[in-house]
């Protein structure tokens, strides 16, 4: 059966409402009560940015102190805490709700034509649960610190007493339940929710990224949080779950831990990539080559995900034929994210490329994250990881997949729909300052700590010898030019919040439901559900189609 496309004329357009979620009649509490996906992702995103500017404190001190090869700073408790708390704060409360909480929550009703997620109420219960985690690790901070690093590694966690692992394990477990939640509505939302005419393979790549981190979300964070409720249990009450002294296994913890732990690189990432696919098409005016495959790859990297988790073990008494299988599904899991990159790379062929913002952050999430991706490789393969997996290597791979990868999908999602959720431009010379001045400052933080795991400086350590000392001041230095690039974003957005050129809908002419509506969006997004009629990515279409023209149901 055919659809139709009611085109209606400009006069009708302006007299359409208006009312956009923006408006804030009842005050504060209005949001505080909201069933809106498009606040719950503006609260999601000013919570996320203060734990992220708090994250990046703690790094900022670590490098500090890391400038001279003598503890001159800190005492070495008070260092342990401090990378403690920044990879707990970074991982548990950025980087893994960052982008499904905020352009997930913003985005997914409206690319799929829906008025809003599934369960609103349960979208909202999610911040909740994530702010109560938030305050849980604020206390823990504020009572004296974790020092057993971010892993939570037993025997430390339970059984070292200067350190306040309950209270931080408390925090992760409700904060858990946010992504639980999240995931949970996501998955409802895309599969029953879509507009007529909106197939599984006409859905935006975003959708897909979001739904494959959303399966890993639903099976993979309940691992962790039974993990960390059995540490509480075995610190608190003296059960052997990990203990051997009570027959225990110690190595029980590192299987559970990372089960989990590994799925949650992808739940970071995969969203990520979702962004990278829309920004890419957008700004080569093409449709992304290979939709079909980079789909079913996401599906394949939050497959993969559950099987390579050992490969983290493997100077931990895992067995050799253990250690060889994971290694060899270590290598497979590549080949999805590859497939990523290349697809990518052949949509740009041949594209009308333009230079805006967000395909500069888009640039850089490719060339960082294949870095890192490739380093992996690296660590996979057992002689290499017996040499480098304790080292600063480890520290630079990690941060080259998490930083250089999520977090800029992060800001090139953040400046690519920044004009949708707000309904301003922000300053372009600024914007691009500040993605130039972010990737050469990742650069010069994190390239001379390949050199110096290499060399074999152990990481976690805050005294080290004099010969590595150059390496880490350069570090230190790339460390405050990456601070500058990310704290740029947060003055120039927020003033184009009152100073900002007013956007239009559509200001980078892309083909997504989400640029056919108003900007800021309606409070349910559509005055009537649409009728999809066009694949993914149809700049075809969208060239047959005059500034005029409305798409409704």
């Amino acid at each position: 059966m055919s659809t139709t496309i009611v085109r209606l004329p400009d006069q009708a357009t302006a007299q359409m409402p208006k009312r956009s979620y923006l408006n804030n009649e009842h005050g504060l509490l209005s949001w505080l009560l909201t069933g809106d996906h498009k606040r719950i992702a503006i609260l999601y995103l000013i919570s996320i940015s203060f734990f992220f500017l708090l994250g990046g404190i703690f790094a900022g001190l670590i490098r500090l102190e890391l400038l001279t090869p003598q503890p001159d700073l800190m005492a070495s408790d008070t260092y342990n805490k401090m990378f403690t708390m920044h990879g707990v704060v970074m991982i548990f409360l950025f980087l893994v709700p960052s982008v499904p909480a905020t352009l997930g929550n913003f985005l997914i009703p409206i690319m799929i034509g829906a008025k809003d997620l599934a369960f609103p109420k349960i979208n909202l219960l999610s911040w909740y649960l994530y702010m109560v985690g938030g305050v849980l690790t604020l206390a823990a901070l504020v009572l004296g610190g974790v020092d057993t690093g971010w892993t939570f590694t037993t025997p430390l966690s339970t059984h070292y007493l200067n350190t306040n692992v309950v209270t931080a394990a408390t925090a992760i477990f409700i904060a858990g339940f946010a992504s639980i939640f999240t995931g949970l509505n996501f998955i409802v939302t895309i599969h029953r929710m879509r507009a007529p005419g909106m197939t599984w393979f006409r859905m935006p790549l975003f959708v897909w990224a979001n739904y494959a981190a959303s399966i890993l979300m639903v099976l993979g964070t309940p691992v962790l949080a039974i993990t960390l409720v059995l540490v509480a249990l075995e610190r608190t009450i003296g059960i052997g779950v990990f203990d051997p002294t009570k027959g225990g296994d110690p190595l029980l913890f590192q299987h559970l831990f990372w089960f989990y732990s590994h799925p949650a690189v992808y739940i970071m990432i995969l969203p990520g990539m979702g962004v990278i696919s829309e920004v890419i098409s957008t700004f080569s005016r093409k449709r992304v080559f290979g939709y079909t495959a980079v789909a079913f790859s996401s599906v394949a990297i939050a497959l993969f995900g559950f099987f390579v988790w050992a490969h983290h073990m493997f100077i931990m008494g895992v067995s050799n034929y253990s250690a060889l299988v994971f290694s060899l599904l270590t290598m497979l899991v590549a080949v999805p994210s590859a497939i990523k990159v290349f697809n990518w790379s052949f949509t740009l062929q041949k594209g009308s490329i333009t230079f805006e913002t967000p395909m500069l952050y888009a640039f850089a999430f490719i060339g960082l994250f294949t870095i890192g991706g490739m380093t992996g490789v690296f660590l996979g393969s057992l002689g290499m990881d017996i040499h480098l997996t304790e080292t600063y290597f480890i520290v630079a791979h990690f941060h080259f997949v998490m930083v250089g990868g999520m977090l800029m999908a992060f800001l090139a999602g953040i400046h690519f729909w920044w004009p949708k959720m707000t309904g301003r431009m922000y300053p372009e010379s600024f914007s691009k300052l500040s993605a130039v001045t972010s990737f050469i400052g990742f650069n010069l933080t994190f390239m001379p700590q390949f050199v110096l795991g290499y060399l074999g400086m152990p990481r976690r350590y805050h005294a080290y010898p004099a010969e590595y000392q150059v390496l880490n001041v350069l570090s230190t230095a790339g460390a405050t030019v990456l601070g500058i690039g990310f704290l740029l974003p947060l003055l120039y957005l927020g003033w184009s919040l009152k100073y900002g050129k007013i956007a239009g809908n559509n200001p980078w002419q892309a083909t997504g439901l989400e640029w056919q509506i108003q900007s800021p969006p309606l409070t349910e997004n559509f005055t009537e559900i649409p009728v999809i009629d066009y694949e993914a990515y149809d700049y075809e279409w969208l060239a047959h189609k005059t500034e005029q023209e409305v798409t409704v149901g």
